[in-house]
């Protein structure tokens, strides 16, 4: 058995934050899996196991005895309003809430409902485009890829499309509260944020109580006025959730996509000569640069995995972004190959956990892809410095400015 001190991964010197390691992840994640695919690190504020292989990210995903934690101290104040929405948020619930809010929700999302909204989207893409094609410089993060992914968000919940404008502040501002980076400052901005969310939703959803309409907050309220089967905090931890989780995986995959066509010529250009690979091409994206980066787990007994003894209470962190380049698993992991297939990455987890929008987020992406080679085919990166932004669980690009013209 391997205990902690042989295991130990951080031997390995690097810094999660540091700007070589935000610009490129993967080659720190190899070293680690070549020191043991699950080896002990304490370079995070909680000590814990990395996990790095495929395989045994896979494993731990299926298991149930690796419970989700809440991100914040039960015992807080100073966070009291962030603690409350997070403890009733799906994200981080285990059985048996999990799977009775999970099947509540999943009615919105699932492929048949999410395929109805391809035409808007495809609507709201072109009408980003028109506006782009105005200019000849353009950060497709802000000005295309998130008004895109909270069009789409706001539709689906029933905000008011006047009122959406306050989600890019809320979202940014929340997604640095469960982040691994989370600090004192973030943390304090983010309770501020959650509670003008709370007041906002709260409101929202007293009108469409009383006001009903097509929409999933309309819908999920009635489970809480007629059925029971969802508490007023549950549906308004979902609603303030499904803002996060709405803009950051859909956000970061449209922006992370068309940087890596773009540092891959040949790719792109095989993209444009042949459009009907996207489908297969997104899950390659997925796979080369996931926007989740890691999740994690607590061991909620003594478990013995791949010759590891993790014991009850040990937080493990799992490397979704290194199983998605595990050679034991891919052929050439860290070449880009629009045509891969089958491509069984776990970008969007896997299990009882699995990404509730990613039918959404492929299908935003496809579009968003698509529809951005054809309407402007002689786009190129207008300059070679970006910047990531400093999260350790997500892929996250600051901005990404285009040129063409």
């Amino acid at each position: 058995m391997l205990n902690q001190k042989q295991a130990e991964g951080t031997a390995i010197p690097f810094s999660f934050t540091s700007t070589e390691f935000l610009s490129k992840p993967y080659p720190f994640y190899d070293k680690l899996r070549s020191v043991h695919p699950i080896c002990w690190g304490s370079l995070l504020k909680n000590p814990g196991w990395y996990v790095t292989g495929y395989d045994e990210v896979l494993m731990i995903l299926k298991d149930s005895r690796f419970k989700n934690r809440i991100p914040l101290p039960q015992s807080t104040k100073k966070y009291e309003e962030l603690k409350n929405i997070q403890n009733d948020m799906v994200l981080f619930k285990n059985q048996p809430d999990h799977m009775r809010l999970r099947r509540l929700i999943s009615n919105g999302f699932t492929s048949n409902a999410v395929e109805y909204f391809r035409p808007y989207i495809r609507e709201a893409v072109l009408d980003l485009l028109d506006c782009i094609k105005k200019r000849n410089r353009v950060d497709l993060v802000s000005e295309y890829a998130f008004p895109l992914a909270s069009l789409i968000i706001a539709n689906i919940l029933g905000v008011p499309a006047e009122e959406r404008k306050q989600f890019k502040e809320l979202a940014a501002s929340l997604i640095q509260t469960v982040d691994f980076t989370r600090s004192r400052e973030g943390l304090r901005t983010g309770n501020d944020s959650m509670i003008k969310a709370s007041a906002y939703f709260n409101k929202l959803i007293e009108m469409r109580v009383l006001n009903p309409k097509d929409d999933l907050i309309t819908l999920l309220s009635k489970e809480v006025t007629d059925g029971g089967k969802l508490t007023r905090e549950e549906l308004l931890s979902t609603c303030i959730l499904l803002v996060i989780a709405g803009h950051e995986t859909t956000v970061n995959l449209i922006s992370n996509s068309i940087l890596t066509l773009l540092q891959h010529p040949e790719q792109l250009i095989k993209l444009k000569e042949e459009p009907e690979l996207i489908n297969v091409a997104v899950e390659e994206f997925l796979r080369y640069e996931s926007p989740t980066q890691m999740t994690a787990r607590i061991a909620s007994d003594d478990i013995e995995l791949e010759q590891t003894t993790i014991k009850k209470g040990e937080h493990v962190y799992l490397f979704l972004g290194a199983a998605n380049r595990d050679p034991n698993k891919f052929n050439h992991p860290h070449l880009l190959d629009i045509t891969r297939n089958p491509n069984p990455h776990l970008a969007f987890g896997y299990g009882p956990h699995f990404c509730l929008g990613a039918s959404l987020a492929r299908i935003e992406a496809q579009v968003a892809i698509q529809e951005l080679l054809q309407q402007l085919p002689n786009f190129r990166l207008a300059t070679d410095d970006w910047q990531w932004r400093k999260l350790i669980g997500f892929r996250s690009l600051k901005e990404l400015y285009i040129v063409f013209d």
